[in-house]
């Protein structure tokens, strides 16, 4: 008998999302905003995401053996809810609700996965639900999917959990070991959420844009140290000014900011618009800079000893999204290898609850080598929702499509690149991307202003053959999921100028044929009429939309941006009255 893992993320209330494990093969993973076209997905439940999951697979709910979720109850004789209280005296009727109900959100959850599965057609009676804990579940991404068979340091970083802010331990064996948790308030993902929302961005979104933003701004212009300090083994945030709940929030126009008026009295205004300018481009550097100093001291406190043993670290949580701290750790002597979740945020956990309850049932699961687990559309499909779509599209169907792509972005346009499987988590990887020559000067403004209409100063993103890496690429490391950044060698400066960011480095995505030929197809019809095997990438939808799944989305993108030219599979689409393209 098979033993059939359906994992459900959604306990956040926000990036729900499902997994698909067949005897430890992961058959598909996709998030729920992608389906129902709502960034994040705030408030609802992976319905559709379970439902293609299983749809992909072929198989009814009758045929799961066991629903894991990322969430579980927290023992009042555990030291969590008793430190959330403590730290949260300020607000007694918080802290009470902490001792008295604290697996009040758990319970709500459940109740709501319950819902779920009673409208997929799952029999409550039949079917195991087993809670995994939200950091567990992340460690598990990280560690499970990471193939690695060696003793590996797993870390997990990310705002909270149930009450969990932060994980320290080890695998072997297949086995996680917990060293060391700290809990909310002390969060060093919550503090970089709560100066994002104070630099003006969403929290859950606006980190990368933080993180984009510092190499324009200087560190040691601000002390920020103020912020929260580790000392004896411990992360201390400073609830003065962040992580803060109830009055001790900024209010503005009715909503509640996660830092404080404190942290206005000392900082000044909160940022507005668009622009990245003084002093907001330096409290960027500086939040940056104390996040890389603390996450490197943590990880040094309560893992360099496993480092030193066998230099394999596995790494979950939102903050492991951060490339620029995942720079630093490669760097560091002791570490090997280093592998990165691609899916590191919330939507991982259904990866890693399934796979965590796997390995408990005595089935290991395999590594994870690619993202490719969303749903693929044929011509016909496509072809369908263009006869469908009330823009009556210009389209035709195509031969030697990457040799074609390449020649309409060497003379300078962006494309829209819909091919194959749909990726899980926030990269695009080449399924659903727009991509350019970055060889051409300009494109990366042009699909700035054109298409993505996002801030002028965050980085485009190279893919590249694997050929290619090692000349362009100073350090030589696994990156096939856009997880670290690297610093550029000077002739690839030039070369590539336009995926290249402010600081010389690059998040590069390096591609081994097998998982995509076709994307790997296109970078070799690149570098035969350019000299480089490169393509500047970014996610095909636009600014605050989540990423396209199918060809009406991609059309409807299509007609609501500036892009010339969509290729789904092997159709064309070009706008009315566009010549087709040299033969094309």
């Amino acid at each position: 008998m098979a033993l059939t893992i359906l994992g459900l993320s959604g306990a956040l209330s926000h990036d729900p999302s499902a997994a698909l494990y067949i005897d430890g093969k992961l058959i598909a993973a996709v998030e729920e905003e992608r389906f129902v076209r709502d960034k994040h997905a705030k408030n609802r439940m992976p319905y559709e995401s379970a439902k293609f999951c299983l749809e992909q697979a072929g198989i009814k709910p009758s045929d799961v053996d066991v629903v894991a979720i990322p969430f579980a109850p927290i023992s009042i004789l555990e030291k969590a809810r008793w430190q959330y209280a403590k730290r949260y005296a300020y607000a007694p009727d918080r802290a009470l609700d902490a001792i008295l109900f604290g697996n009040r959100r758990y319970k709500r959850y459940k109740k709501r996965i319950e819902w779920c599965l009673v409208q997929l057609g799952f029999d409550l009676k039949k079917v195991k639900i087993e809670p995994v804990e939200h950091h567990l579940a992340h460690a598990s991404s990280a560690y499970h999917c990471s193939g690695f068979t060696e003793k590996t340091a797993i870390l997990g970083i990310d705002g909270k959990g149930e009450y969990a802010t932060t994980f320290f331990g080890y695998g072997e064996n297949g086995k996680i070991h917990k060293i060391k948790e700290f809990f909310d308030p002390d969060s060093l993902g919550g503090l970089y959420g709560a100066i994002t929302e104070y630099l003006g961005f969403e929290m859950l979104d606006g980190e990368f844009k933080v993180m984009g933003m510092a190499p324009y701004g200087d560190a040691a212009k601000y002390d920020f140290s103020r912020l929260a300090k580790f000392e004896n083994g411990e992360l201390i945030i400073n609830t003065e000014y962040a992580n803060v709940i109830g009055f001790r929030r900024y209010k503005e126009n009715g909503k509640g900011y996660y830092f404080s008026p404190k942290l206005i009295e000392w900082l000044g205004p909160k940022r507005e618009g668009d622009i990245a300018d003084d002093p907001y481009i330096h409290y960027a550097a500086s939040m940056q800079a104390l996040f890389e100093k603390l996450a490197l001291q943590m990880m040094e406190y309560y893992l360099g000893d496993i480092l030193k043993e066998t230099g394999k670290i596995a790494f979950a949580g939102g903050c492991a999204l951060n490339v620029k701290l995942n720079q630093k750790i490669i760097a560091r002597d002791d570490v090997k290898e280093l592998f990165v979740q691609p899916a590191s945020g919330d939507a991982g956990t259904a990866v890693g609850a399934a796979a965590y309850v796997s390995n408990q049932r005595g089935v290991p699961v395999e590594k994870m080598e690619h993202v490719y687990l969303g749903p693929s559309y044929s011509n016909e499909d496509v072809i369908a929702a263009c006869a469908r779509h009330p823009h009556q599209p210009v389209f035709k169907r195509i031969d030697n499509t990457p040799e074609r792509i390449a020649r309409i972005m060497v003379d300078g346009n962006p494309v829209a690149w819909f091919q194959g499987r749909m990726e899980f988590g926030p990269r695009a990887l080449g399924g659903r991307s727009i991509i350019g020559c970055p060889s051409v000067p300009g494109v990366a403004d042009r699909i700035n202003e054109q298409i993505k209409f996002r801030e002028r100063w965050r980085p485009f993103c190279p893919s590249m053959l694997d050929s290619v890496a090692a000349k362009m690429l100073k350090v030589d490391h696994p990156s096939p999921f856009m997880t670290f950044t690297f610093e550029v060698n000077e002739e690839w400066k030039e070369r590539v100028g336009e995926v290249v960011h402010e600081d010389g480095t690059s998040r590069a995505q390096v591609l081994e044929r097998q998982y995509n030929p076709r994307w790997y197809d296109l970078m070799l019809e690149l570098e035969k009429l350019t000299g480089n095997g490169v393509s500047l990438n970014t996610s095909l939808n636009r600014r605050g939309e989540p990423m396209i799944c199918s060809p009406t989305d991609a059309l409807n993108m299509f007609y609501g941006s500036d892009l010339q030219y969509l290729i789904m599979e092997d159709i064309l689409v070009v706008k009315d009255g566009k010549d087709w393209y040299d033969g094309v």
